[in-house]
């Protein structure tokens, strides 16, 4: 007779969240960078933004096991369109490459909530957001993550208009300024490190422009 142990799953949440935002000629990316299961925290410096192109940058939260399988895969699929094609992907081309290995593994998904962001083919900035089976869309702004219930109705505030007669309700590009969107992510995650118990530690924050890549960071409560 086997013994059934009810309580084990295959899967953990280590917690963290992350935001994106498109701008007309960049693009932000940003994450905390505690990790966490439950009430432990693992780790205070673990960096949840990933490079996949020069142009193109996921930032991941859930399962980080998951999150490592999925970022392997993902490097592999690069390498091998860089040998046939000779350039490296687009990042529209990555977003819809990450939709359909998320879909490949609905019936045993990685447990990810993911976030692409970079530049598009006319150097504007992108944000794919996604579900955890590859459901995804193009949007100007995102959050995933523990955090992300609380920072996506300040970024809806912020920026959706009030009134979906007078623009779309999201746009594929925000209307900010680089330094606004900066400024933006960084008073979001002030805001959610004091409600949630996963976020916090330190926020990196990526910046992807058609003349390269700036980052930094900031520190979070570390309570």
């Amino acid at each position: 007779m086997t013994k059934q142990h009810a309580n084990w799953s295959p899967y953990d949440n280590n917690g963290g969240t992350c935001v994106a935002i498109a701008g007309a000629d960049y693009c932000v990316i940003a994450s905390d960078t505690r990790m966490s299961t439950g009430y432990s925290i693992l780790t205070r410096d673990y960096s949840k933004i990933y490079k996949l192109a020069d142009k193109c940058y996921m930032a991941s939260s859930g399962f980080q096991a998951d999150v490592k399988a999925l970022q392997k895969h993902l490097n592999a699929r690069h390498l091998i369109y860089q040998h046939q094609h000779g350039k490296q992907m687009s990042c529209p081309a990555m977003g819809q490459l990450l939709s359909n290995t998320l879909y490949y593994k609905r019936f045993f998904p990685y447990y990810s909530f993911n976030i692409l962001g970079g530049l598009d083919n006319e150097g504007k900035g992108c944000v794919f957001t996604y579900d955890a089976v590859g459901s995804y869309e193009r949007v100007g702004y995102s959050a995933q993550g523990s955090g992300s219930t609380l920072i996506t109705p300040f970024l809806d505030n912020k920026l959706k208009s009030p009134s979906p007669l007078l623009l779309p309700a999201v746009d594929a590009v925000t209307p900010l300024s680089e330094a606004e969107a900066v400024d933006l992510v960084k008073t979001v995650f002030q805001g959610a490190t004091e409600r949630d118990i996963a976020t916090g530690d330190r926020l990196e924050i990526v910046v992807l422009r058609a003349d390269g890549v700036t980052q930094e960071s900031m520190k979070l409560r570390e309570d």
